[in-house]
């Protein structure tokens, strides 16, 4: 998925849980401004602390899954 596409789906979130940019950016600690360029796909980057903080407020975490289903799942991250 790339940042487009998490923005996307941070703004159906946010629609969803009918919450304004404005909420969502001042519990989050970023600008509106900068919520409305990740939500429209202007944004460049974004640190995965700032994803975390946007997604915990709208009720969602990060989770890690390999990329090929047949990876075993019980391998420790560490040790690929």
């Amino acid at each position: 998925m790339i940042l487009f596409e998490l923005g996307e789906k941070i703004k159906n979130l946010r629609k969803e849980k009918r919450i304004s940019q404005e909420e969502l950016a001042k519990k989050s600690g970023i600008s509106r401004a900068t919520l409305s360029k990740l939500e429209n796909g202007n944004l460049t980057k974004i640190s995965v602390a700032t994803f975390d903080k946007i997604l915990g407020v709208l009720g969602y975490t990060i989770d890690i899954k390999p990329k090929n289903p047949f990876v075993n799942r019980n391998q420790n991250i560490l040790d690929i």
